[in-house]
């Protein structure tokens, strides 16, 4: 049966290959159960919206299961989906606030409402094609480019998220050299396993990466205190995320919380009033993009475009497009397709039983809260991971066409672009503005399609007349 939907054999995959692959993107992305809630209520900065964490932690869970699910049994790719890291702060900071100052009665069920909105606008964009004719004008170029550029993304946050890249007031971000840190120690160790397991061409080896940090940072937690107590007491290790962030699960199973707080909480009336439809803009740019960027770079990874062509793009625009609407409805914010799926690509996952493995294990979290909290809650445990697939994805700059410069300056600008402003959306912007000007300034006008006009212009007025008045 698994055979005759998925095409296994054809993809060169099996069973085994695909179930490992979910689960290491399961794990990569976990942390989106923890971090969702605490934003989206507020608790992460201590400016409380009114949502319920719990609700929102079941509404997450929920609405990443069906919408990987689609993904998988519908468009039948690898790629895992649930609500975008970018969309749920731009919710919090800016939708929830819009909406207050709009005289909201519930902010956050008015903000809810543009997500829904959005929702059911990118689905009629993507019923109708056009979607599907954006990402069918992306030039062989640009694909790469994209994908080079998510690699660069990803590592960067990988590298943030264990701590090896931090913030500095006059750089804006420079190397951590206290090695001698815990949680460096666990993502070195997660990083090296992995790395050489990985040229080793061992199988899970990203998998087995994370396994191998999450065990030292459940040894270090207890062994700390008892065998180096004078370490443990310095500040490299008192204000490590180990100490202050990392927990060992005191069960392993837990009731889900109630989805009551927020289930069809959103108010649609509030979110359509001229005073919203900025920020309905917003919502339905970031999805848009993120998810095109998205579906390119790791369809390009995986080896699943067909000439300029993604097979069966619709139907993963859609999935996406439906897992928003179910999102807003459950009570979360925008669903979109997750960059860290390259981590299962590499794995081997090439079909849609890989999307939907992660989608039976969004499930299952919701039994097993406080395993997940430990292991996605405690960052340098998942972070190897989204090193190392960075760094696999930039091997895509290797096919740009370097001495065409109409191609390498809208390729370079998406290459810096999305991983330096921190949004595969805006990266993918530069790029698509660009790409037509270069072109037409190097007499190469042939080259470009009307498409790209169309989309060159839509995003200069978006720029210009909605994101820079917000």
């Amino acid at each position: 049966m698994l055979e005759r939907l998925f095409r296994l054999r054809a993809h060169g995959s099996t069973v085994r290959t695909e179930l490992v692959a979910g689960l290491t993107t399961f794990l990569t992305m976990s942390y989106i159960i923890v971090v969702q809630p605490a934003v989206l209520s507020g608790a992460i900065f201590g400016q409380p919206t009114g949502m319920h964490s719990g609700a929102v932690m079941t509404a997450t869970c929920l609405a990443a299961a069906l919408a990987s699910a689609i993904m998988g049994l519908y468009a039948r790719y690898p790629i895992a989906q649930a609500p975008g890291m970018g969309e749920n702060f731009f919710f919090l900071f800016t939708a929830v606030p819009a909406a207050a100052a709009a005289g909201a009665a519930v902010p956050w069920a008015t903000a809810l409402g543009a997500v829904f909105v959005s929702g059911v606008l990118f689905l009629i964009l993507s019923l109708v094609g056009a979607r599907e004719a954006v990402m069918n004008s992306i030039s062989p170029g640009m694909r790469h480019s994209i994908a080079a550029g998510i690699g660069l993304f990803i590592a960067f946050i990988g590298l943030q998220n264990a701590g090896l890249v931090v913030k500095d007031p006059a750089t804006m971000v420079r190397l951590n050299p206290h090695f001698a840190s815990p949680d460096l120690l666990v993502f070195f160790t997660g990083l090296f396993v992995a790395a050489g397991l990985h040229a080793r061409r061992v199988r899970g080896s990203i998998l087995w990466g994370i396994l191998a940090a999450g065990a030292l940072a459940v040894m270090l937690k207890l062994a700390l205190p008892v065998l180096a107590p004078q370490f443990a007491a310095s500040p490299v290790v008192a204000e490590s995320g180990l100490v202050q962030r990392f927990t060992i699960a005191e069960r392993v199973l837990a009731t889900p919380p109630s989805l009551a707080p927020t289930f069809l909480q959103f108010d649609l009336r509030g979110a359509l009033t001229l005073a919203m439809a900025p920020i309905v803009a917003v919502f339905l740019f970031m999805v848009f993009f993120d998810t095109v960027g998205t579906l390119v770079g790791v369809a390009q990874q995986a080896g699943l475009m067909q000439g300029d062509r993604l097979p069966r793009a619709r139907q993963a625009f859609v999935s996406d497009a439906v897992g928003t609407v179910a999102g807003a409805a459950l009570g979360t914010s925008t669903v979109t397709s997750y960059i860290e799926s390259a981590t299962g690509v590499e794995q081997g996952g090439r079909t849609g039983l890989t999307a939907l493995t992660v989608a039976a294990l969004f499930l299952v979290a919701l039994f097993f809260g406080p395993v997940i909290e430990m292991l996605g809650g405690y960052a340098p445990i998942t972070a190897p991971a989204l090193v190392l697939v960075g760094g696999m994805m930039l091997v895509n700059v290797r096919h740009l066409a370097w001495d065409d410069y109409t191609e390498v300056v809208p390729g370079f600008l998406v290459l810096l672009g999305i991983p330096l402003s921190y949004s595969i959306a805006d990266g993918l912007a530069l790029g698509f503005i660009s790409y037509p000007v270069v072109k037409l300034l190097g007499g190469r006008l042939r080259d470009v399609r009307w498409v790209s006009w169309l989309v060159a212009v839509l995003l200069l007025g978006y720029f210009v007349l909605v994101r820079s008045q917000l």
